[in-house]
């Protein structure tokens, strides 16, 4: 939820603004994912003395050149608090183009993928091999041009200094063909073009009951927060959404395309036209489902809660009766939080007296109901118990929760038992004032088993995530891949085409961690950070979703299920 209220702030300092585009000279904030998977947010490196920014294109000698120059620049002032970074804006230069160019010419910097050119239509990017140098303080554009420029560009603005006039950078033409159209922006069609996107992707929170901050009810509502989208879309915060595009498809995709980001940036840059037509946001419906699969086939209501304003709310670890006296199959489970201001999170199970050992759900923020894959199903025995983790969070109001689970059935038993792998390391010990840390957990597949899901867990400093499967032939594949972890929207990531997996697969989950200042989100950035189930501590915990080829003919049926689907498959730690 911080997120929201942050937007909250962001959208003030936006509407006392005229502009939307940065002022000339000034770089607008972005965040872009680099070739070997690692994010980058501009306004991130503030506490950095400058950034370079390299414009590199595959097959460019005059890029080459500049990399060599500015590569070894990177020897000599990195350590004096420099950052260097590359920037790919060519069109035809894919991921796999790029990593193998960045092998082949010795490249070292990170380069970023700037796949809409949204990025270098705003530094206006003319030519790879074109080098910026800017300055943090305000973060002005310091200097442009050749290479051969930048040591001085950079020496200037560590010493506080004017930099050294622009120079013309010789290179290789960087195409843009919106760029060289931007009169035509204004031709966006807000009816047709820009209202059906925000439909589709934005309004199934931004309305009346949802957990966005405000509303997309109209045309007005949407260009008084233009400023605020193009900001979020551009540093890829909103639609909440971060797996990098690259590696896997998901079912459950809410973000936008490249060209949905691209309409939206350049409709908003060319200043939210109205246009003919009708406004679709008006006609949008008015009453949302208050349960989005429809009306469960059983409702378990959790007992009240009431959080203080302050402090710090230990788990709440609830049991309660399964009121049904028959086995069932449960094909999707949901939660209907009461206050979902203070809700962080729930693990729901069930089991016997002791300890649910049969996993239904979890709910984090921007969790979407679970929808158990065809012939699969979850068994819920009969008079089981029901067993509830429940973490509260303060927001500063005494509020009452009453939070609902609904489940949803099967008429008939699946062929398929739906399981949880976990992944767990409970052992991390992340320094303090750290930017990236590394932590790792990996498991076993000791049958050939069908993937359906993956899901990172980590608190207020995890950074990024990833599931790596390391086959027994030797191959690896990288099943997601999540530059950037956002603790506000814990998504579970559902494959669009389940992954068949060898028995030996064995698969790494790699948390990665910012325990810095830079990270905004940090309850203290001096503080060594070990396991623990607060917030202000960190987790290492992964899931991913699954079932075994070949276990159709032998489900549990007795009300003690024997199998162990989520904390026996936790290793020891």
């Amino acid at each position: 939820m911080r997120n929201l209220h942050r937007a909250g702030i962001l959208l003030s300092s936006f509407l006392l603004s005229p502009h939307v585009l940065a002022a000339a000279g000034v770089a607008d904030n972005f965040r872009l994912t680099d070739h070997q998977g690692v994010s980058h947010e501009l306004y991130y490196l503030s506490d950095m003395k400058a950034v370079v920014l390299l414009a590199q294109g595959n097959g460019c000698d005059a890029s080459r050149q500049a990399v060599t120059t500015v590569q070894a620049l990177q020897g000599k002032y990195e350590s004096q608090g420099v950052t260097f970074l590359a920037i790919n804006s060519n069109l035809s230069d894919s991921l796999q183009a790029v990593g193998k160019e960045a092998t082949q010419a010795g490249i070292k910097l990170p380069i970023m993928l700037d796949g809409t050119q949204l990025v270098g239509e705003s530094l206006n990017l003319v030519s790879n091999g074109e080098v910026l140098v800017l300055n943090p303080k305000g973060w002005k554009i310091a200097y442009r041009g050749d290479a051969s420029g930048v040591a001085g560009a950079i020496d200037a603005v560590m010493a506080g200094k004017p930099a050294p006039a622009a120079t013309a950078a010789k290179g290789c033409a960087i195409k843009m063909p919106e760029r060289d159209k931007r009169s035509a922006h204004a031709n966006i069609s807000y009816e047709k073009e820009v209202a059906p996107i925000l439909m589709d992707k934005c309004v199934v929170c931004h309305r009346q009951g949802g957990i966005g901050p405000w509303q997309m009810t109209n045309y007005d509502m949407i260009r008084g927060f233009s400023p605020m989208i193009r900001e979020v879309v551009r540093t890829q915060r909103m639609p909440p959404w971060h797996a990098d595009p690259h590696y896997g498809v998901f079912s459950n995709d809410r973000g936008l395309s490249p060209a949905q980001a691209k309409t939206l940036v350049h409709w908003i840059e060319a200043g939210s036209p109205r246009g003919a037509g009708a406004d679709p946001l008006l006609s949008q419906k008015k009453d949302w489902p208050k349960w989005e699969l429809g009306e469960p086939d059983l409702v378990i209501e959790l007992p009240p809660f009431t959080t203080p304003a302050t402090g710090t709310i230990p788990y709440q670890n609830i049991k309660l009766d399964n009121p049904l006296d028959h086995d069932v199959w449960v094909r999707a489970v949901d939660f209907l939080p009461g206050q979902r201001a203070v809700l962080h999170h729930i693990i729901a199970s069930a089991g016997g007296e002791t300890r649910g050992n049969i996993s239904l759900n979890n709910y984090v923020p921007g969790a979407q109901p679970l929808q158990v894959p065809k012939d699969n199903g979850i068994l819920l025995p009969a008079k089981s118990k029901l067993h509830f983790q429940v973490h509260y969070t303060p927001n500063g109001q005494v509020l009452t929760d009453v939070t609902r689970m609904g489940l949803y059935f099967m008429k008939e038993p699946p062929k398929y038992n739906f399981r949880s792998m976990i992944f767990v390391n409970a052992k991390l010990k992340i320094p303090p004032n750290t930017k990236y840390h590394v932590e790792k957990a990996e498991r076993k597949f000791d049958q050939d088993a069908v993937i359906f899901s993956l899901h990172p867990h980590a608190h207020f400093r995890g950074k990024s995530s990833s599931f790596v499967a390391h086959y027994p032939d030797g191959r690896e594949e990288t099943l997601i891949n999540i530059p950037t972890y956002d603790f506000n929207w814990q998504s579970t990531y559902d494959l669009a085409k389940p992954l068949t997996v060898p028995a030996g697969t064995r698969v790494v989950y790699t948390q990665v961690f910012d325990n810095s200042v830079q990270n905004k989100a940090n309850p203290d950035p001096n503080r060594e950070v070990t396991w623990g189930e607060q917030t202000w501590e960190e987790m290492v915990f992964g899931v991913i979703r699954y079932r075994n080829v070949k276990e159709d003919q032998k489900q549990p049926k007795s009300s003690e299920p024997n199998q162990a689907e989520l904390f026996s498959d936790m290793p020891n730690t």
